[in-house]
């Protein structure tokens, strides 16, 4: 019996801030051997609905697990992704939508901030810029190295863009409590991604996942692109501590996130709980 599988649950399209199209990225995994595969963008399940309505056929070796990722209110970052859920839950669409407006209003805002600073960008110049993708700070950092406000991405993102600089603006953001709600009512998983993130550590990290747990929380994301393996083994304890499944992913965006490739390979032990659940769905 083999040891190890090729996995990849956490994964960014052009309906989000990727630079892939959903299909692309299956035909991307599929070559890199990868066999369960999630599509997880940003506040929006489009970039799976495009996938299932092309009626995609998948061979045998791929098994393609409906995703998303949301973001909860937190005093630094708690993203919480969702899996094996109804695509067409109507209030899971509505908010998520409601997530999308808010989005373009900040957008608006973004622009105008900026045009306070000298910086003459337009909303015509970020949408051709963006192409089919929803439009980020990524456009933006883009748009500032094209007209030589900075002479690269890091230097937008370090001194205007990043969180806590002066163009910096939050996203609206649901409560936890109310993102795992929503998640859970369409009849999905819910797992807290990448749990460094939210620079909370040991005991209060650990707090911090049994009142996620007590919310509905089901899994944690031990295995991640920038886990070292101390954090692996912690995740893994904290996951068996509180009985939650473990799961895996890169965090792929394509060129918005250089030196990340698609798939990891993780422990088969490990992940199984969690398989066992998507195959019973």
């Amino acid at each position: 019996m083999r040891k190890e599988l090729r996995i990849d649950l956490h994964v960014h399209s052009t309906a989000s801030d990727g630079t892939d199209s959903p299909q692309e990225l299956i035909r991307i995994g599929l070559n890199k051997g990868i066999e369960y595969f999630s599509i997880t963008d940003h506040d929006t399940v489009d970039g799976v609905k495009s996938i299932l309505d092309s009626q995609e056929i998948f061979p045998n070796e791929l098994f393609f697990v409906t995703g998303v990722e949301i973001s909860a209110e937190f005093p630094t970052t708690l993203h919480l992704l969702g899996y094996n859920f109804d695509i067409r839950d109507k209030n899971l669409n509505d908010i998520l939508k409601n997530l999308q407006e808010y989005r373009q209003q900040r957008n608006d805002q973004m622009i105008q901030n900026m045009k306070n600073y000298g910086f003459d960008i337009t909303l015509e110049e970020l949408q051709q810029e963006a192409g089919k993708e929803l439009i980020g700070r990524p456009h933006f950092a883009n748009l500032m190295v094209q007209k030589k406000y900075v002479k690269d991405k890091q230097e937008a993102f370090d001194k205007y863009l990043k969180k806590g600089a002066p163009l910096y603006l939050d996203k609206k953001r649901l409560e936890p409590e109310q993102a795992i709600k929503l998640i859970k009512e369409a009849g999905g998983i819910v797992v807290l991604a990448h749990p460094y993130q939210t620079k909370v550590y040991g005991k209060d990290l650990e707090k911090l996942i049994s009142d996620l747990k007590a919310m509905g929380l089901d899994g944690i994301e031990v295995y991640y692109s920038s886990h070292t393996k101390t954090m692996v083994q912690e995740y893994k304890q904290l996951a068996k501590k509180y009985e939650l499944i473990m799961t895996a992913g890169s965090d792929y965006h394509g060129e918005n996130k250089v030196g990340i490739e698609l798939g990891l390979n993780v422990d088969i032990m490990d992940i199984e709980p969690f398989l066992k659940i998507l195959r019973k769905h």
